[in-house]
């Protein structure tokens, strides 16, 4: 009986990979995978693929302390959701919750939450436990937790106790990271202190995660199976907008080749990504103005410039119209559902 391909590959492996110099082609051969791989939208792989790609990163790392680089190297510039729905979050607490909420969509595990009036623990729970996780995923998911609540409070964060089902060695250098030494137990897990997990994340934004994350979500649903590149070019845009990376060459990286070559393919479809960053933006925009209550500041952010004007320009190229037109024609609209929908 052949095992299920249940698992999705997150993309955000293939800028990590990169950021800590292996090249990512390097590591699917190690493994007998195709190396458009990580440029697909929803990469399909069974536990045991998935594990050995990790293995492989290992093997050609070399280097014990990897797990810290790579839980260092998750960062808003792989737009991994997981990773954008924990920085808005207000607290650590309420992070892990929503990471645990989909973890299972880009990794065969899922979280176990355990919290007292003194601490909070988050336990890594595998998927198929006959078939034990490689050192390097275990560490590595650690060390981004620890990560997460440093970067989002800018408070050095210590753990309170880590622990591996395999030795973390060499044991000082992890010691110091994560403030003390992990210890071999059955399961992964991290424990910080509980005036930790409830200290107010400076990232935290509730109101821009609630804008886009229903659209984002509902698209890339939408998306489910069609591989060409123009849609992987549509797809990669709407996770990097928001994040400040929607240029060509940042595209282009995302979906393992060059802005040139990235250009040609999208000739041969047919389309240019102009005219898809253009359609994507615009798009956004209409949804922020129509659904949200965000600034013009806030649109633009999330759409890429650098400045509002240069937004209030670029709509009006696109629709003839302006934000504040189309907002209020908006509202206007609803109002009026709202007044012939009453009682006469």
């Amino acid at each position: 009986m052949t095992e299920p391909r249940d698992i999705t590959l997150d993309r955000g492996w293939s800028i990590i990979l990169r950021d800590i110099g292996i090249d990512p082609r390097d590591v699917l051969d190690r493994v007998g995978l195709p190396h458009d791989l990580l440029s697909q939208e929803f990469s399909r792989l069974t536990i045991r693929e998935y594990f050995g790609m990790v293995d492989a990163v290992e093997d050609i790392a070399q280097d014990p302390l990897l797990p810290i680089r790579l839980g260092q190297a998750a960062s808003p510039e792989a737009f991994s959701p997981p990773i954008f729905a924990a920085l808005c979050s207000p607290t650590f607490a309420v992070a892990v919750q929503r990471i645990a909420s989909h973890k299972r969509l880009i990794a065969p595990m899922q979280l176990t939450i355990q919290e007292t009036s003194e601490a909070l623990s988050v336990a890594l729970e595998w998927d198929d436990p006959t078939v034990r996780p490689p050192r390097l995923l275990m560490g590595m998911e650690l060390a981004f937790l620890v990560q997460l609540a440093r970067i989002a409070t800018r408070e050095d964060v210590q753990a309170l106790q880590v622990t591996c089902p395999v030795p973390l060695e060499p044991s000082e250098g992890f010691r110091a990271f994560f403030g003390v030494a992990p210890i071999v137990a059955p399961k992964a897990s991290l424990t910080i202190r509980a005036a930790d997990a409830h200290r107010p994340f400076l990232t935290a934004s509730d109101r821009l995660w609630q804008s886009f994350e229903p659209e984002l979500r509902r698209r890339l649903s939408d998306l489910e199976g069609q591989h060409s590149i123009a849609t992987r070019t549509r797809t990669i845009l709407l996770e990097s907008l928001p994040a400040g990376l929607g240029t060509l060459h940042a595209t282009a990286r995302r979906l393992g080749m060059s802005g040139r070559t990235l250009q040609r393919r999208l000739a041969d479809e047919g389309v240019s990504f102009r005219t898809i960053i253009q359609a994507t933006r615009e798009k956004l925009a209409r949804h922020y103005l129509t659904s949200t209550q965000l600034s013009y500041g806030e649109v633009a952010f999330l759409l890429g410039f650098d400045e509002p004007s240069s937004f209030f320009r670029a709509f009006r190229d696109w629709t003839g119209n302006t934000p504040e037109s189309v907002r209020l024609a908006a509202q206007h609209r609803s109002a009026g559902s709202i007044v012939s929908s009453m009682p006469r």
